[in-house]
């Protein structure tokens, strides 16, 4: 998993001064699209998240736009049926937030590539919960923040985030 976790930090990292989603600067970035647009990586990475889906998952949930290769990547791996879910619900055609098969009564695991404060987690976890779904849990390729089941967003919204890497790790491994 060393290996894997190399690849990515290789291949993703980057460093200058970057706004994160949660408004946020930062002087370190992963550059997601860079691990999950290469099939190897994306592969590889299915493989080891596959270990973390909780068993009792209906659906993995896709979030827009990061979540949806894994997602599918995982679904590939694992057999289950995804949803892709917007930032919002499109206004027109059939206006649905998640494409895909129904999520009313469906356990749901939400799936994102890197997290820092999970405000977008929360907001899409909200709105599928008003649709019916069920979710407890989240899963990530690398969380960037300190204490990820105590990330005040990540905990307020009662999910539990699984990570494949924490940046401190990464950091620890990779850092020079």
């Amino acid at each position: 998993m060393k290996e894997l976790a190399k690849k990515i930090y290789d291949i993703s990292h980057l460093t200058g001064q970057f706004t994160l989603r949660s408004g946020k600067t930062s002087t370190e970035y992963f550059d997601k699209y860079q691990f999950e647009c290469r099939p190897e990586l994306l592969r590889a990475i299915a493989k080891e998240l596959t270990k973390l889906i909780p068993q009792d998952t209906e659906v993995l949930a896709g979030l827009e736009m990061g979540g949806i290769p894994i997602a599918t990547a995982l679904s590939l791996e694992t057999g289950l049926p995804t949803v892709l879910v917007r930032k919002e619900a499109k206004a027109y055609g059939t206006a649905k937030l998640a494409e895909g098969p129904d999520i009313k009564g469906k356990k749901l695991c939400l799936i994102e590539d890197v997290i820092t404060t999970g405000g977008q987690v929360a907001e899409s976890c909200a709105e599928l919960r008003e649709r019916g779904a069920i979710i407890n849990d989240v899963l990530c390729v690398i969380y960037r923040g300190e204490d990820q089941n105590n990330e005040p967003k990540i905990k307020d919204s009662k999910l539990f985030m699984w990570p494949l890497f924490t940046k401190e790790q990464l950091d620890l491994w990779f850092k020079s």
